[in-house]
């Protein structure tokens, strides 16, 4: 008890007796260990491993186990050129699943644009794109997705300013979204970024909240006079048409009767002409049969005829009184 009582003396505190044998076997398995451990290194199948040693870049290395020289002399930059990266403008993705959950943020800063008419509209759009050249990536431009991000931003502002808000909002979107990709690719290419676009998709155009009210009921109006002109031009291809059609109908019918007739005239003039010059060849003969054809067509349309000679007598037994239609011709 009296020993436990007494006070601590740092005077008397002496380390643990250690040689200097364990110290430097310590030391050199400390080394070893640092060696070997900073000695490999392994690459995922989509990235590629960019060395650089003592920050000078010296090579690339492909997927797998791969060496470098140990103790911080090589360092490696993973990159990932096979994997399809995205970015997002104007919204952002909280969660990405069976049902995509988005930030409540609102990145007005980044989507509120104004178009060539002089209208707001507030555009949200993701790039897709690849790491084409990891060494143009990591060291030609200082922090390249940021400079990615801005080349993105000063396109699509660009594109937006040279369209109407009715274009951007509805028939012009993937033209938009087409040009956009081309001329971001061109100035990606013109900094050397390393970036290769896949594809750039407008994924929401709306007018800012404060105006929706005013824009949907511009759209409404916009949609009736649509409806309206569709209306009255199904009713012209309706009734046009048709009028078009009985008017052809009307010339076609005169047409024919007029051929008709010129034929009909054309026949009988011809008829004539005939009857004519076989008269000329026999006047008498042709006269005489005229007559009777005459007589032949004219009489069998009349009633009954008692036909009889001017010197005859005695004829009234031939006449039946008691029937009508009986003439006496001489």
């Amino acid at each position: 008890m009296a020993q436990q009582n007494q006070p601590f003396d740092l005077e008397n505190l002496r380390p643990p007796n250690i040689s200097s044998r364990t110290v430097k076997l310590g030391v050199v398995l400390v080394l070893l260990f640092i060696f070997f451990y900073t000695s490999w290194f392994t690459v995922s199948p989509e990235e590629v491993g960019v060395v650089l040693r003592f920050g000078k870049y010296t090579r690339t290395v492909n997927p797998g186990l791969n060496f470098q020289l140990p103790f911080g002399i090589e360092k490696v930059y993973k990159v990932p050129v096979e994997r399809q990266l995205k970015q997002e403008f104007g919204f952002r993705t909280a969660r990405a699943g069976i049902r995509t959950q988005y930030s409540s943020g609102r990145f007005q800063e980044e989507s509120l644009m104004l178009t060539g008419d002089l209208n707001a509209a507030e555009v949200e759009w993701i790039v897709q794109y690849r790491i084409s050249d990891p060494y143009k990536f990591l060291f030609k431009v200082r922090n390249a997705q940021q400079t990615f991000r801005d080349i993105n931003e000063a396109v699509m502002r660009e594109i937006v300013g040279d369209r109407t808000v009715n274009e951007v909002l509805t028939v012009g979107r993937q033209e938009i979204a087409d040009a956009v990709a081309v001329k971001v690719q061109q100035l990606c290419d013109n900094y050397d970024t390393g970036i290769k676009v896949d594809q750039v998709v407008l994924q929401d155009v709306n007018p800012p909240d404060e105006v929706k009210p005013s824009f949907n009921e511009v759209n409404e109006a916009q949609q009736e006079k649509e409806k309206l002109i569709n209306q009255a031009q199904s009713e012209y291809n309706r009734v046009v048409p048709k009028a078009k059609g009985e008017a052809d109908r009307k010339i076609e019918e005169a047409r024919g009767y007029a051929l008709e007739r010129v034929n009909q005239a054309k026949g009988d003039a011809a008829r004539f002409t005939s009857q004519f010059n076989e008269y000329m060849k026999a006047p008498e003969v042709t006269r005489q049969r005229l007559y009777l054809e005459t007589l032949n067509e004219v009489l069998s349309k009349v009633g009954k005829k008692l036909i009889t000679d001017d010197k005859a007598s005695g004829i009234l037994p031939l006449f039946n009184y008691n029937q009508g239609g009986l003439k006496n011709e001489k």
